[in-house]
């Protein structure tokens, strides 16, 4: 099944799930068709700002080494949750003589509580993602759609050389078979996503490469404007 392509009058190209024969897109998906905006090979020509609505949460996946963090850290401001920098943070206040591995769960659960004390605020969020924890996504998806928001996925499809290569770049490698692992969660989750297979409750999704990624610089949630009496 491919997607298929309409351009708006910004000039940006949207995917979208097509229709299947006698069925309403809406009916195969059991709601509207998400929309897939695939920016990959823009050459420049990509958006300089991505766009959500103001409440929504947005998950940006890919993997290590691929520049969520460094995507994040320069497009998002107040908004952005990053178990990055949580494990900076603890790694400051502890003595280097103590291996990631050893406080690797404390940082983990002090991630998520500071994850969930932001969704349960009703404050617009974008949320760092390894592409291998497919329950977060569903909690994601979960909490945007008990407060009526929408939850949006930003996918960055890098090689794996490339990637590798970021990893080195910032110091921080994973094992052989954690990255393993994580290449095979994200060409399945990029795979579903060309299909237009979003997962579970997420209303739409953005294709980066490193190229289309590194034109972004700001991912927003401006408040809707009241008409004018």
């Amino acid at each position: 099944m491919r997607l298929q392509r309409y351009a708006t009058t910004t000039g940006v190209t949207h995917e979208v799930m097509p229709r299947q024969p006698g069925v309403p897109a809406g009916e195969v998906m059991g709601g509207p068709a998400p929309v897939v905006r695939d920016l990959r090979g823009a050459e420049g020509q990509g958006p300089r700002s991505l766009d959500f609505a103001a409440g929504d949460v947005v998950v940006v996946s890919g993997l290590p080494g691929s520049g969520k963090s460094t995507l994040i850290r320069r497009a998002v401001g107040e908004h952005a949750i990053d178990s990055q920098d949580t494990r900076d943070r603890w790694a400051a206040a502890l003595p280097g003589l103590f291996p990631y591995a050893l406080y690797r769960p404390l940082v983990r659960a002090a991630h998520y509580a500071g994850l969930w004390r932001t969704l349960r605020s009703g404050a617009s969020a974008v949320v760092h993602d390894c592409g291998t924890q497919a329950w977060v996504r569903r909690w994601l998806a979960r909490e945007a759609r008990r407060r009526g928001r929408e939850l949006h996925l930003v996918l960055l499809d890098v090689a794996p050389g490339v990637a590798r290569q970021g990893q080195r770049e910032r110091g921080r490698g994973v094992s052989g078979y954690a990255f393993a692992r994580h290449r095979r969660a994200v060409r399945r989750l990029l795979r579903d996503t060309e299909s237009g297979l979003l997962p579970p409750g997420c209303a739409s999704a953005v294709l980066l490469d490193r190229e289309s990624a590194g034109a972004v610089g700001r991912i927003t949630f401006p408040e809707a404007r009241l008409p004018r009496e």
